[in-house]
This record gives C-alpha cells, sequence and structure tokens, in this order.
C-alpha cells in the first residue's frame, strides 16, 4: 500500500523567513554596522566592566583549623612577659636612680644645717646683746680699733649733746653732729632709753652694721652703752638726706644728673646687701630720710635699725610688719612675709619720688604716689 505523500505547505509571502530554516542574506546596513567602529557609550561600559573587574579583589585567603573548620584571619599572638635580661637591667637602673636620689636630699640637708649654724655662730641675732666690756661698755669684739667710746668723751665730742650741733631726730631718738680728739667729724645717734624697740634696733645696728662695708653704705665708727643709754657713733655725711633736697630744701632743684647718680649709688649700696652678703640682709626701712649724701651727691644707705638676717633657704620670713607708710610693700604688709623684694618695692618708691617730686603719700588729697602714677601715667 502506499503513502500518500505528505501536504505541501504554503508560504505566505507576507510572512519573514524563518532563520531556522535557511540563512538570509546579510544586509549592507549590518555590515556596515559591525565593521563600524565602538561607539563612546560601548566604550565607558566596556572601561566601567573593565575597572569592576580589576578592583574585584580575590577573597583572602583563611586559615583553616586541623577539623576543617575555617578561622577568621587572626595576628600571631605577643609574646608574654619581657626577657630576663632586660627585667635585671630595669630593677638595677631604678635602684641605682633611687640612691642617686637619697644622697643627693641627704648632702642638701646637711649643707642646709651647716648654713644655719654657721649663721648663728658667726652673726647671732638681733636680739642677742653685744659683747660687754669694761664699764658696760661693749669692748674691742667688733674688730674696729677704737669701737667704744665713753659717755664723756661722745658729750665732748658734740659740745654736751647741745642743740646746736642737733642735725636730726625721730623716733629712735636724736642725732647730734662731734667732733672726735683726732679730728674725725661724726654723727652720734641716742635711741631712746628704757625702749625695747631701742634695744632691738641698738643690738640690730651693732650685729649688722659693724660687718657690712661699702662705699654707699654709712660705715659704724662705734658705740657706747651707759646704764640704759644706748649710743651709735657713724660716719659724718655732710649733704644732709635725700629728702631734704627733694622736700625741704627751698632752694635750687637737684638736677637729672644728681639724681641718676643718687639713684645708681642707693641700688648699688642696696645690691650688696642683698647679693654680696651671707646671709643677706633686708633693710626694711629704705626711704628717702635714710640715704645721706655726701658733698658729689654719692648716696649712702644709713639706719639699719629694723635690719633682718635672710638666709639663701629661707623663702620669706615672717615678722611684725614695721617700716615706714607709704614706703612698704603691699605683700608685705597683708601676709608679714618679708623677702628682699619688699626693699625693692620701697627702693621703687624712692625712685617715683625722686621722678615725680611728689611725696610717698600726699595727705592733702589721701593719695599714694604709686597710685597717681598709674592712674596719669598707665590708665588702662
Amino acid at each position: 500500500m502506499s503513502t500518500p505523500p505528505p501536504p505541501e505547505t504554503s508560504l505566505s509571502p507576507t510572512s519573514p523567513p524563518s532563520s531556522s530554516n535557511f540563512a538570509s542574506p546579510v544586509s549592507p546596513t549590518a555590515v556596515t554596522n559591525l565593521t563600524s567602529p565602538t561607539s563612546p557609550t560601548n566604550q565607558s561600559s566596556s572601561s566601567l566592566s573593565t575597572q569592576q573587574s580589576s578592583l574585584t579583589a580575590p577573597a583572602p585567603p583563611t586559615a583553616t583549623s586541623t577539623n576543617g573548620a575555617t578561622t577568621s584571619n587572626m595576628l600571631p599572638p605577643p609574646p608574654k612577659g619581657l626577657p630576663p635580661g632586660l627585667v635585671v637591667v630595669l630593677v638595677v637602673g631604678i635602684a641605682l636612680g633611687a640612691l642617686m636620689v637619697l644622697i643627693g636630699v641627704g648632702i642638701y640637708m646637711v649643707w642646709c644645717r651647716r648654713n644655719r649654724e654657721l649663721a648663728q655662730n658667726n652673726y647671732g641675732g638681733p636680739s642677742s646683746p653685744p659683747p660687754q666690756g669694761p664699764e658696760g661698755s661693749p669692748g674691742m669684739a667688733l674688730g674696729f680699733s677704737k669701737s667704744s667710746f665713753t659717755h664723756e668723751e661722745l658729750a665732748l665730742a658734740t659740745k654736751g649733746f647741745s642743740d646746736a650741733n642737733l642735725i636730726g631726730q625721730g623716733g629712735f631718738g636724736y642725732v647730734h653732729k662731734g667732733v672726735l680728739p683726732n679730728g674725725k667729724v661724726v654723727a652720734v645717734k641716742q635711741l631712746k632709753a628704757g625702749s625695747g624697740q631701742g634695744d632691738r634696733e641698738f643690738c640690730a645696728e651693732v650685729e649688722i652694721i659693724s660687718r657690712v662695708h661699702h662705699r654707699h653704705l654709712v660705715s659704724l665708727v662705734g658705740y657706747c652703752i651707759i646704764g640704759e643709754r644706748r649710743m651709735l657713733v657713724y660716719e659724718f655725711v655732710p649733704n644732709n638726706t635725700l629728702k631734704f633736697h627733694l622736700h625741704g630744701n627751698g632752694g635750687a632743684v637737684m638736677s637729672w644728673r644728681s639724681r641718676m647718680r643718687i639713684a645708681l649709688g642707693a641700688a648699688k649700696g642696696l645690691a650688696y646687701l642683698h647679693e654680696d652678703c651671707h646671709p643677706k640682709i633686708i633693710h626694711r626701712d629704705i626711704k628717702a630720710a635714710n640715704i645721706l649724701l655726701d658733698e658729689s651727691f654719692e648716696a649712702k644707705v644709713a639706719d639699719f635699725g629694723l635690719a633682718k638676717f635672710y638666709l639663701d633657704i629661707d623663702s620669706h620670713i615672717s615678722t611684725r610688719v614695721m617700716g615706714t607708710f607709704g614706703y612698704v610693700a603691699p605683700e608685705y604688709a597683708c601676709t608679714g612675709k618679708l623677702t628682699e623684694k619688699s626693699d625693692v618695692f620701697s627702693f621703687g618708691v624712692v625712685l617715683l619720688e625722686m621722678i615725680t617730686g611728689r611725696y610717698p603719700v600726699d595727705r592733702t588729697q589721701d593719695e599714694y604716689v604709686v597710685d597717681w602714677v598709674c592712674i596719669n601715667f598707665y590708665p588702662f
């Protein structure tokens, strides 16, 4: 039996030919598109894909344990403890350092103790009485060729302490001009009798001024003790005081050259007390009335009745506030803690007094010269 032939399949003229059955010819447009260069859009997309592929880093290696489990990355653990040799070096270094510190502290304490003993043995204190000689007078203990005088000698030198020879007075007593038998002109200061303050000032001056020698400090010639009377004999400085020439002269005004010479001389005398004396000496009463002048207007610091010794190892001296109103440093007046800076402040007031010609305290207006300068020259 014959198989009937398959039916013919008719193709619609409008339907496109199937690509699976036959290959269609390539159109010229397609050839052109295939051979044309890549567009910018295609370039950018291709470059981005290249960058993404390059940025994709391979996964870091993981550590695998012996049982096959995967763990995260871990640094090796730090070594436990220090090497024995380094520990020994550290211990020895610390021990040596501590030993050196202890030795240094011990040396410093011994040095401080010896300084205190030296100061007490050599300088004593202002309250210790001077050595007594015959007739109740201090003898030759201070090393002067003639350090003691009798009352009769001083009365003869000052013509019986006459008013004609009176050259100064104050809370301490009176000062008379005198001439010794050898022709030396002196100034004799009589301290008030029966006063504890006078005795302390007398001892302070004997202990301090007898040991200082400087061209800008008044020198002590001698002294006398008769009963309750206390007298000090100084070199005579003929041109009165700085206070007299600033406020009480009533005549010629000092030139700036003379003022500069006076300021420089007083500063040198004060620096000698603070820097060259051991222990240091704090004057405590620097003022214009205690700066004496010679014929050439060379300054000499006088009146050491309130002076104090000051050791280098001390930060300050706690003492009763003493001095002259208007010259006392405010921190000393408020706390009673005395240092050499207190003298420096008082000297600064003296300089303002010399520059402005004003009193340290203007009692008519109740105004300090320090405040007046600050208000008028430093308003801000």
